[in-house]
């Protein structure tokens, strides 16, 4: 039991770093399920394994309270007023992958979840990275999440639609759609932070509607403290990724997918 509570730990603490950087979590998931393999039944594997995000995503609604939260005392009405938008920005963004998810979940999964999909995404939009980096506005047109549109916000919900193919990352793929349509890295970031509560969550009851709440003892314990790990990474990440956007580019995460997609082939064909 203590070993599989450390397999539960370290595949938390991936889950809570890879999450947030749009180098696809899921990548990193299958080449650690076949070295840290857990010893559970595995359709609470498949359940864990997009759970545990539920950490990741309290680490979201904890770090960003002020700017989600629109009755936070002291607030204006004009502050409300603009919380209360960036939420409907939020919802219309998630409205694609929302129905596509639900009605294709099941399929998406027996189609492409396998390396060689996860291998291909992870190269590709690598390569989309390093070409949206090269060629990206030095002004972009919004600076800010507040300036964003509501076409411009399902827009990016389109986009989102691709991180359910597995190795695209949902991170990497609102990242580049929002760039795409005018948005600075800041803000493209701070966006597929907040686009994350309602999807993850989604997703993640979803799951757990699937499997069922009659969890034994032993899967409850492994449960919680993949969940927990994952959460206190996840806060760190995500300072972590906010500050370095202000800075520096995307560049760099490119060149780390590509390189990781090669090492997935080579894990896969070689052993």
């Amino acid at each position: 039991m203590a070993i599989e509570l450390i397999k539960a730990l370290i595949i938390g603490i991936v889950e809570g770093i890879t999450e947030w950087l749009p180098v696809s979590s899921t990548g990193h998931m299958i080449i650690l399920d076949e070295i840290l393999h857990l010893d559970v039944t595995p359709q609470f594997r498949e359940m864990f394994l997009v759970v545990i995000q539920l950490g990741a995503v309290l680490a979201v609604a904890v770090t960003f309270f002020k700017r989600l939260f629109p009755f936070y005392p002291g607030f204006s009405k004009e502050k409300r007023r603009s919380i209360w938008s960036l939420w409907g920005k939020i919802v219309v963004a998630c409205v694609p992958a929302g129905i596509v998810g639900i009605l294709l979940d099941d399929k998406i999964d027996a189609l492409f979840y396998n390396w060689q999909t996860v291998a291909a995404t992870l190269i590709f939009y690598g390569l989309v990275f390093i070409v949206i980096e090269k060629t990206a506005r030095k002004s972009p047109k919004v600076t800010t999440t507040d300036g964003l549109t509501y076409k411009t916000a399902l827009l990016i919900g389109v986009f989102q639609l691709l991180s359910l193919i597995p190795g695209t990352s949902r991170s990497g793929a609102t990242i580049i759609g929002a760039m795409l349509f005018g948005l600075s890295r800041v803000a493209a970031t701070e966006f597929t932070f907040f686009l994350a509560l309602p999807v993850m969550a989604g997703a993640s009851l979803v799951k757990l509607l699937k499997f069922g709440f009659a969890f034994t003892g032993a899967e409850a314990a492994i449960l919680l403290v993949g969940a927990a790990s994952a959460f206190v990474v996840s806060v760190v990440a995500i300072k972590f990724l906010t500050g370095f956007v202000k800075k520096h580019s995307f560049f760099g995460f490119g060149v780390y997918r590509v390189v990781l997609g090669i090492a997935v082939v080579l894990f896969f064909s070689f052993g």
